[in-house]
Parts: C-alpha cells; structure tokens; sequence
C-alpha cells in the first residue's frame, strides 16, 4: 500500500455540512424517542412488544454516540462550540462525560498500537511475553476482563453506568464541571421520567436500549482493534499512519447496520483522519485508492475475533490463550513492558 499523502488525500472530506449534520441529528434523535414511547405505551400491551421496540431504539442509541462521537473530535459542526453543546446534550443520553472523554479518546488516537503508550481510551491487552511472566492474579484478572460476557455485558454497566460519572485523577476546572453538568443533568432527566410513568416502567424501557447499545458499543470498538493481523509496534517503530491503516479495521456491515452504527465500521478512515465527519467516511474510503487494501472483516467473520486475546510481537498478530500453551512451558527472556 502506497502511504505517501494518504492523509492529504484523505483530508478533502474533513469538511462538515450544517444540512448534512442536521439532517442527521432529526432522523437519528427524533426515531430514538419515539421508539422510546412507543416501547412505553406497549408496556400494558405485551412486554414482548416493548422489548422488540427497545431493540431498535438501542440502535439509534449507537448513532447518537457516533455524533457524539463526532462532536469530541469538533467534526460534526465547524463551530467549536456548537459541537461542545451538542457533545454535551448526546452525552446525557449516552451517559458520557463530554469533556473527560473527548481527551481520553483523543489520547486513544495518539497512541493506537502503540504497545509503549496503552491505558488510555483503550481496551487492556497483554503480549504473550507480558501475559507469562505476569503473576497469577494478573493472569487471572486479564482472564475474567477478556470474558465475553464480563467484557460485553458487565462491562457497559461498569463503565458506562459507573466510571463515567467520575472525574479522571488531574481533570482540569472545565472537564469536571462538565462531568458534573452531565451528571446533574442525568438525575433531573431519569427522576423527572420516574415521577412521570414510574421507575418500574422506566427500567423496563430503558435497561434493556441500555445493555443492548452498550454491548454494541464495546462489540465495534473491540472489533475494529482486535483482529487477527493487526498493527502493533513499540514506539520507536510506530508509524501514525500504519497504526491508523492497517491497526483499525475496515468492518464491512450490511446496509443497514452501517448506517445504524453511522459508519463507524470505516475505523481505518476516522483513525487516519479523525476530522472526517461519519457521514462523509465511505465517500472518502471509496474514493482513496490506497484504502482499498486494508483489513477488511465482515459480520460472520467478526464472531472469530472472540478468541483473540494476547499480541504476539514475534510472529505480529492476535493469537488466544490456547496458542500460549506450549510456550508457557519454555524458559523465555522476558522483556517487561508497561502493564495497562
């Protein structure tokens, strides 16, 4: 792959249009909530009703936190400001601190595959060599964080509901603030729903577009990271480039999953230029030559990513624990790197 100007090539598309941008928060916003009332009045109907209802409406949860998304890299609107605002209304209702995540994400993109500079905006992972020369506890926690269902159903409760109403050690004045704006507003909106139709009814609606986009959520970004034959490279080896073409992956959905998950399944695009807005990244990987041979998975063989667990650095690429088995009993010379 030819990377020379990638980026300048990229770069046409980072311009937002305000008809664009607003046409996408109407058929994203106004569907979410009226799939969220009509999963309310089937309550007295039929609770299967009400869950098919709040399937849906947790796909357009997944779209608001692409524009989110979007807004914490200032490419939904040109205006700094109107993207802090409307960062901050789409993170009530994804339950994300604006600020506080914007800088833990923009931190993620300066230091995707880097294996000198992970813990921030990432998912824990662990070499080979790290992972055998880790005592048993370590072993034993990165276990249980790589499970499935600690990973994919618990972990949204945790993080989302839980480690996002706190402020990072060292905020500044203006992340906390927002934190705690988002918070307050959180209580006033959940209480206010309560008071109205209940906090049964109100759980009954909202757990499950809660769990459902949550898993989702953890489900792409896992996927477009943790792949079979990724990029990763110590610092001194790592390319900005490379990291964001051939360590993020080109997750090839139908139709319809790629505009619910607003089109985020062009990771490769967004990580080379995260100023691309999510509606303009399919024109841009269609149109860039060089973009057409990256790693290209699609919804069937995304289930085998499951079972990859731990990079490999000698043979550079995702193996699972079962692959581990034989080098465990072989004396190695470890060399230790920065646990997540």
């Amino acid at each position: 792959m030819n990377l020379t100007n990638l980026r300048k090539q990229v770069a046409t598309y980072e311009k937002p249009t305000t008809k664009d941008s607003v046409w996408q928060l109407v058929n994203t916003i106004v569907p979410f909530f009226l799939l969220w009332y009509l999963a309310y009045r089937c309550l007295s109907i039929s609770y299967i009703l009400t869950f098919i209802f709040t399937i849906a409406a947790a796909g357009f949860v997944v779209r608001i936190f692409i524009i989110f998304h979007d807004c914490c890299h200032h490419s939904f609107f040109k205006n700094r400001l109107a993207n802090k605002i409307l960062g901050t209304i789409t993170g009530v209702l994804t339950l994300f601190p604006y600020d506080q995540w914007a800088h833990e994400h923009s931190v993620h993109h300066a230091t995707s595959s880097n294996l000198d500079k992970r813990g921030v905006g990432d998912l824990w992972m662990l070499t080979v060599e790290e992972y055998l020369s880790a005592s048993i506890w370590v072993k034993l926690g990165y276990r249980l964080y790589r499970n499935p269902f600690i990973m994919f159903v618990l972990g949204p409760i945790f993080q989302f509901l839980i480690m996002n109403r706190f402020n990072r050690k060292n905020a500044r004045k203006k992340e906390r603030m927002n934190t705690y704006l988002i918070n307050t507003l959180l209580v006033l909106g959940v209480g206010t729903l309560c008071l109205a139709i209940g906090w049964k009814a109100f759980l009954l609606v909202q757990g499950p577009i809660f769990l459902i986009s949550g898993s989702a959520g953890i489900w792409l970004f896992y996927v477009q990271h943790t792949f079979e034959d990724s990029y990763f490279e110590e610092n001194k080896e790592w390319d900005y480039v490379k990291a964001a073409v051939e360590g993020s992956s080109f997750y090839k959905l139908p139709k319809l999953l790629q505009w619910v998950t607003g089109n985020i399944g062009y990771h490769h695009v967004h990580h080379l230029s995260p100023r691309v807005p999510n509606y303009m990244l399919e024109a841009a990987h269609n149109n860039t030559p060089p973009l057409q041979n990256v790693p290209t998975i699609t919804l069937s063989a995304s289930f085998r990513c499951l079972r990859f667990h731990l990079w490999d650095e000698e043979k550079k690429k995702f193996v699972g624990f079962n692959g581990i088995k034989a080098l465990a009993k072989k004396p190695l010379a470890i060399k230790i790197k920065p646990e997540h």
